[in-house]
């Protein structure tokens, strides 16, 4: 399965893209869409999705994992990563992918064992699993690695809710 992972961001969207059988990982592609914070927000949003849908085309992956967004101390931060997983979102589905969201800590224990692992456990880790000769630089790029291995590892979160939803359609 080709999945590719996205660690949502503004003003760095880390994009990671691997190749995963029974257990394994391997390394197919990685980079970060930047966006200048001289660009208002609906313009920077633009890019991110010309770009992501760019990905989408080159690699045809059959998955996408974003990172879930979670509440940070930063208001404006966070509205800004939402909108930037949003957009993300919105790529992924109208491309046909099944889309998926993973925590932090789901990534960070997937990938390390331990869900309270920092950066650098992360990308020590990320090098190892996919047998890269250098470490992937910067963090976005690496999250979004660790992204798209823990959905091919661990596959969609399951959402209760929208699985009764789904049962319920089916018994009408």
């Amino acid at each position: 399965m080709r999945v590719i992972g996205i660690d949502p961001g503004l003003t760095r969207c880390g994009i990671g893209v691997v190749d995963a059988t029974q257990g394994r990982a391997r390394f197919v592609a990685v980079g970060v869409v930047r966006t200048p914070a001289t660009l208002e927000t609906p313009q920077r949003l633009v890019e991110i999705e010309r770009r992501l849908i760019a990905w989408v085309e080159e690699y045809r992956p059959e998955a996408m994992a974003i990172e879930r967004v979670f509440a940070q101390h930063n208001r404006h931060s966070v509205m800004d990563t939402m909108q930037a997983a949003g957009v993300a979102s919105l790529v992924g589905a109208r491309a046909g992918l099944d889309v998926a969201y993973h925590t932090p800590s789901e990534v960070k224990a997937a990938v390390t064992g331990s869900g309270t692992a920092d950066k650098a456990q992360m990308i020590a880790m990320m090098t190892r699993i996919l047998r890269l000769d250098a470490p992937p630089s910067p963090a976005d790029a690496a999250d979004a690695l660790a992204i798209a291995v823990t959905h091919a590892w661990r596959g969609p979160r399951t959402n209760r809710y929208a699985a009764a939803v789904a049962a319920a359609k089916g018994a009408l």
